[in-house]
């Protein structure tokens, strides 16, 4: 009982449209165009593949599912400077939550300009711009009010006393972000950037008021690369993000043991790691890169003050990255935001 309470206590949360959240994912490094958008086109090579996968709260009952997909690449590059990127990207989310009783839809289209800042374009400083259309679907045969619970806990034969006006939504939600990326020595990179999602807060609501608008969220994210030990590598990131009354701080890092030896270009790098959201779950993280493939792995372990219910379990995640390299187009080659 306690488990099916906390759930509904979590649904009753997120349907909440004051109080509503954006997706997120515990591998922010690998969701580039959710994290900010002057993140598009940033990478060594002709096109970049993504894919992300989540899946929460199993433990205590229906889990909720997000999942990505998206591509970004550079256009222009035999116009603008050698030391600029243009890049352009299109990017595909969907976001399940309680059981089904609440279905978004997201549909996006990114571009950045990253300007060099010396002459090997080994700093660069970039602004990007994202247009998003969302579209959201409430099942109300899905739902659970405070009402309908009595001393038993959910009982589906009392009037719920509420009015669905709008189960369908739909919005143009506008998304900005800056980003600084830059080479130090010979071969570490650092990188910080600030976006800024919701700008217009566009009106978020299924009943009959039209006053419910969404907070605008407010991310900020760094980290960088630097080499261990020969061709090994320490991979660190942190990133904040705040939503209305919500925060999130999360940091930590990778190891990446190079199992070619440095003798490759693209060498193969077995990842492991970990990073921590504070006050909220340990995320334990083991990737592979292979053949412009990087396969991502992490498993939240929950330690807030929802483990009692969780057991300590939070969500699983995969993130899927291909980039295609070509040796004759590769026109940018300095560093690039891994983590």
């Amino acid at each position: 009982m306690k488990k099916v309470l906390l759930f509904l206590t979590i649904t009753l949360y997120l349907m909440n449209p004051a109080r509503a959240q954006d997706p997120h994912f515990s591998q922010f490094f690998a969701s580039p165009m959710t994290l900010n958008p002057a993140m598009t086109g940033l990478f060594s090579g002709d096109y970049r593949v993504s894919g992300n996968y989540r899946e929460q709260w199993r433990s205590i009952s229906t889990p909720f599912t997000t999942g990505t997909a998206a591509i970004d690449f550079g256009i222009l590059k035999n116009v603008i400077s050698y030391t600029d990127i243009w890049g352009v990207g299109l990017m595909a989310m969907y976001d399940r939550t309680g059981g089904g009783a609440l279905t978004s839809t997201y549909l996006s289209f990114s571009t950045a300009y990253h300007k060099g800042l010396d002459p090997e374009g080994n700093h660069t400083l970039a602004v990007g711009v994202q247009a998003t259309y969302v579209s959201k679907r409430l099942d109300q045969s899905k739902l659970v009010f405070e009402n309908q619970i009595d001393n038993n806990g959910y009982n589906p034969s009392i009037p719920s006393g509420e009015t669905i006006a709008n189960p369908n939504i739909s919005y143009l939600d506008p998304n900005i972000g800056i980003l600084y990326n830059g080479l130090v020595g010979e071969s570490s990179n650092i990188y910080a950037g600030v976006s800024l999602y919701h700008i217009t807060q566009p009106t978020e609501t299924f009943m009959q008021q039209n006053n419910n608008r969404l907070t605008s969220r407010v991310t900020v994210h760094g980290g960088g690369s630097f080499p261990v030990n020969g061709t090994n590598r320490i991979h660190a990131s942190a990133l904040y993000m705040k939503q209305s009354t919500a925060s999130e701080f999360t940091f930590g890092g990778a190891y990446g043991f190079d199992l070619s030896g440095g003798m490759e270009e693209n060498p193969t790098v077995f990842y492991l790691g970990s990073w921590y959201r504070l006050k909220d779950a340990i995320n334990p993280y083991v990737g592979l890169e292979i053949g412009g493939f990087t396969v991502g792995l992490t498993y939240d372990m929950n330690v807030s003050s929802l483990k009692p219910a969780s057991n300590y379990r939070g969500g699983l995640e995969l993130s899927v990255i291909y980039i295609h390299r070509r040796n004759d187009s590769n026109k940018y080659k300095t560093m690039c935001p891994r983590f």
